[in-house]
């Protein structure tokens, strides 16, 4: 998981919001330029990464998520603070399987024991392996939050552990000539955005993996 810093929300989100009772809309009715402009701002403000596993996603691929669900949190729905971009996307109905991240996590939410990808310290709550798995942090006072959000996110599922697998291999050949400062400044390279504003699928496990392996 990375940290998402959010942006300012964009213009047309906040004019619609001046309404009230566009406020109280159902989610359905939600106008669709205002919604692709939101869908857009949190795309490029993610760097285009799923704000829970870290796959890459684009529009029709990825639906808008409700960190805090709209079903229980009605007065959050329209507000931007508490919308993110989750991978597949959000007019299926049954998404294809494995179903994982957004869509597996529903309108679960438990303020304690979900790790926040808004939070600026979600990385630190878990660790990778050169296998591609994900597990919670070695701290105690972090491992249950860990430990609960893997399992309501489904990111341990087979399929996501061999992307991560594969991304962190691919890395690992290109290591092997390099020197211990060069692949320092390649981890802190995977911790930010490329020149066209995206991030490598799964940077945060392979940044990781380059700092621990190589500390």
């Amino acid at each position: 998981m990375k940290y998402i810093k959010k942006s300012k929300e964009p213009s047309s989100l906040a004019e619609w919001n001046l309404r009230p009772s566009n406020r109280s809309r159902n989610w359905k009715s939600f106008a669709s330029g205002v919604k692709s402009d939101v869908a857009a701002s949190l795309l490029k403000e993610q760097g285009y990464i799923c704000c829970y596993c870290g796959i890459t996603i684009k529009r029709q691929h990825c639906h808008i998520e409700h960190f805090q669900p709209k079903s229980l949190y009605k007065d959050l729905t329209y507000v931007y603070t508490n919308l993110i971009s989750s991978c597949q996307g959000e007019d299926e109905k049954r998404p294809r399987t494995p179903v994982h991240c957004g869509h597996t996590k529903g309108n679960w939410y438990d303020e304690t024991l979900m790790v926040s990808p808004l939070n600026p310290d979600c990385a630190s709550y878990f660790k990778f392996s050169g296998f591609g798995e994900i597990l919670p942090t070695d701290d105690p006072a972090r491992q249950a939050a860990a430990e609960t959000t893997i399992h309501h996110l489904a990111l341990s599922i087979d399929k996501l552990r061999k992307l991560r697998r594969a991304a962190i291999d691919g890395i690992l050949e290109a290591t092997v000539d390099l020197t211990d400062a060069e692949i320092q400044k390649l981890a802190d390279g995977y911790q930010r955005q490329d020149s066209s504003g995206r991030h490598t699928p799964f940077c945060f496990a392979i940044a990781y993996i380059l700092q621990q392996y190589y500390a």
